[in-house]
């Protein structure tokens, strides 16, 4: 059995990946840690998990955070992974970090980045960043196999960059003008309360934020344009609307002349064939259809009749977008079929 220490065990990112590892057949928790809500079981804090789950969780100063473990998993926020990863990988153990601390492979990016979130710009594990891999397995399988470090995309990246991949590679949109309008649900602030995704401000309301600068815009532009082989500039409104969970990417961009619906339809077909979590039809469909999975749903809907190229992308934002990725990321670190724990259809309604 592959071993993980989950660090950050006690958010919404980190009990996702705990509900996903428990059915999971080669992989298992060996060690749960947290900043806040420990001494207990993890099942005190979450009780849909007693008895499926009981795990103590432990502060990372405690004797029994240092356990023994093939990966650690940086389910935290910025700053915190790149601080302790360097310690485990002298041990010998793999890294996955949810934050942006090893999305990118040079300081100068993540500067770039940390700019954008008004942090400390100074990376604190430089060394790491050059043969880290971005964990975005429909796009980078070989490099995640053969990473001991992987950074986890961004919940808006998933949706864009795979909305919009094949469009860019292929040549089927004009680059100067795309546009990603995108809406959340409230669980995409995280666990903790905070302005504009607290449930009293977020209830029966629809706003749009940080409209300038949004961290993952760098994610989204530096994938498209490596695709192109052009530097792709793009227009990002990220807007929360009241639900729990989910993201519906809208993507629009102009069709170079003469370009259908059914060559783009085909070509997104023919992009995806190899990939089983993302499903791709000229069907509307909602953010219903993929609660609590690890599929995207593309629809291709080009409107002819104005020349634009239009995907409606949907993922869920806490597994597509966070803890599932982190999963499909873990078995093409160790060799695993990318769909190990991860082939069911989530919920509905």
């Amino acid at each position: 059995m592959i071993k993980v220490k989950l660090v950050g065990a006690t958010g919404y990112g980190g009990v996702g990946l705990i509900e996903l590892l428990l059915r999971h057949p080669e992989i298992e928790i060996t060690t749960l840690v947290a900043a806040s809500d420990t001494g207990k079981p993890i099942s005190h804090f979450y009780p849909h998990l007693a008895g499926l789950c009981d795990k103590m969780v432990y502060s990372a100063d405690e004797v029994e955070a240092a356990a023994e473990a093939d990966v650690v998993v940086y389910s935290t926020p910025d700053k915190v992974g790149m601080q302790l990863a360097p310690a485990e990988v002298k041990k010998g153990r793999k890294i996955l970090d949810y934050s942006g601390d090893f999305r990118f492979n040079s300081t100068q990016l993540y500067e770039d980045y940390a700019n954008r979130l008004g942090i400390d710009t100074t990376h604190h594990a430089p060394e790491l960043l050059k043969d880290s891999a971005y964990g975005l397995v429909e796009l980078h399988h070989r490099k995640i196999a053969n990473s001991k470090v992987v950074g986890n995309p961004g919940c808006y990246a998933v949706a864009c960059i795979l909305g919009l991949a094949p469009a860019a590679r292929e040549g089927l949109v004009e680059t100067e003008n795309i546009i990603c309008d995108c809406k959340t649900g409230i669980s995409g602030g995280g666990k903790k309360p905070k302005p504009g995704f607290h449930y009293p401000e977020a209830y029966d309301n629809a706003y749009a934020y940080r409209l300038t600068g949004h961290q993952h815009v760098m994610e989204v532009e530096r994938e498209l344009s490596l695709l192109a082989g052009n530097s792709i500039q793009l227009t990002f409104t990220p807007q929360v609307i009241p639900m729990a969970r989910g993201i519906m990417a809208c993507l629009y961009g102009s069709l170079p002349q003469g370009t259908t619906q059914t060559k783009v339809l085909s070509a997104y077909k023919d992009f995806y064939k190899d990939n089983p979590f993302v499903r791709v039809s000229d069907t509307p469909g909602s953010t219903g259809d993929v609660r609590g999975s690890n599929f995207v749903n593309l629809t291709v809907a080009c409107d002819e009749r104005t020349g634009m190229l239009r995907i409606i992308s949907h993922i869920d934002n806490l597994v597509k977008g966070q803890a599932g990725s982190a999963l499909q990321n873990l078995n093409i670190m160790f060799g695993l079929d990318e769909m190990t724990g991860l082939n069911f259809p989530g919920a509905h309604p």
